[in-house]
């Protein structure tokens, strides 16, 4: 069975930017279409009222998520940007604010109550405040924890520590003893790459290729073909003048020798074995036993 649906399956962004950006009006400071998503940026104070407006009279009925974003070189470190979404027309928009580490944003909890989880997140991450939200505690990170991981200028390693203490019975917190330092950025896109070199890299500049060598030179073959090349004296060329026969090994003086022993008699032949018996009851029994007869059987014998 086929089950219809009023929302289509795919929305196009054609004239919604300009449709909310007129309905907005004086709370919306930018509205911009980037990477598919409609993107609007609204005033601090008013993103409550913004976001009712989108909610009420433009059907986006649902807040699917609340997210932080840090620039540590602008004045407004953090963006907070809320992510809805049109059940009835299968379409989302990005709302966002910025704020600084002091300044409160309002709570939209008053809007959707998911919302409380979601502003506890951003401030437990980044530490932005919201203004109105009655239960503003960390929920990621441990109890009596120092900081706020997600900023940019967080140290890796962190400011504490905990272990278990033998002598405490329990999980105690104490300063992180590493040498560390702060990260430190240059805010440049990653798919461009740094004006200088990263540590590590220089191990990967292949060295420039070294100039073959040159090749050797033949040197003329050096041969003895007259007895003045060998340089060994007039002695030493008569010897080596001599044919080969007459340097044969020296002649090697006989010895007596003992003679090969005298070969010894022939062993007498065996005496012929007597002959065995076939039957295995006389070969296995004595002489002097009557020999056993097997009767035959007759037909119906046995059956």
């Amino acid at each position: 069975m086929t089950v219809l649906h009023s929302a289509p399956r795919w929305s196009s962004n054609e004239g919604v930017k300009d449709a909310l950006a007129a309905s907005l009006g004086a709370m919306l400071v930018s509205a911009d279409e980037e990477h598919g998503e409609i993107l609007l940026t609204v005033a601090r104070e008013s993103v409550e009222d913004a976001l009712r407006l989108l909610r009420d009279a433009h059907e986006y009925q649902q807040l699917m998520d609340i997210a932080g974003v840090d620039y540590p070189q602008r004045p407004e470190r953090f963006d907070v940007c809320y992510c809805l979404l049109s059940v009835t027309k299968n379409h989302r928009v990005i709302v966002k604010v910025s704020t600084d580490e002091a300044t409160p944003v309002p709570t939209v909890t008053t809007l959707w109550p998911n919302a409380g989880w979601y502003e506890r997140e951003v401030y437990d991450m980044f530490g932005v405040l919201f203004a109105g939200n009655s239960d503003l505690r960390r929920i990621l990170t441990d109890y009596g924890f120092q900081g706020h991981p997600f900023r940019k200028d967080f140290p890796l390693t962190g400011y504490v520590e905990l272990r278990y203490s033998e002598e405490d019975k329990r999980v105690v917190y104490e300063p992180v003893q590493l040498a560390q330092d702060l990260r430190q950025f240059d805010f440049m896109s990653p798919w461009e790459g740094a004006d200088y070199v990263l540590p590590g890299d220089e191990k990967a500049a292949a060295p420039a290729p070294a100039a073959p060598a040159p090749a050797p030179k033949m040197e003329t073959p050096k041969t003895t073909d007259k007895p003045a090349d060998t340089g060994a004296g007039e002695k030493a060329n008569a010897e080596a003048a001599k044919p080969v026969a007459e340097a044969a090994a020296p002649a090697v003086t006989k010895t007596d020798e003992p003679a090969a022993p005298e070969p010894t008699e022939d062993r007498p032949a065996k005496k012929p074995r007597a002959k065995k018996v076939a039957d295995t009851d006389g070969a296995t029994e004595p002489a002097d036993k009557p020999k056993r007869t097997r009767a035959k059987k007759t037909d119906g014998e046995g059956a």
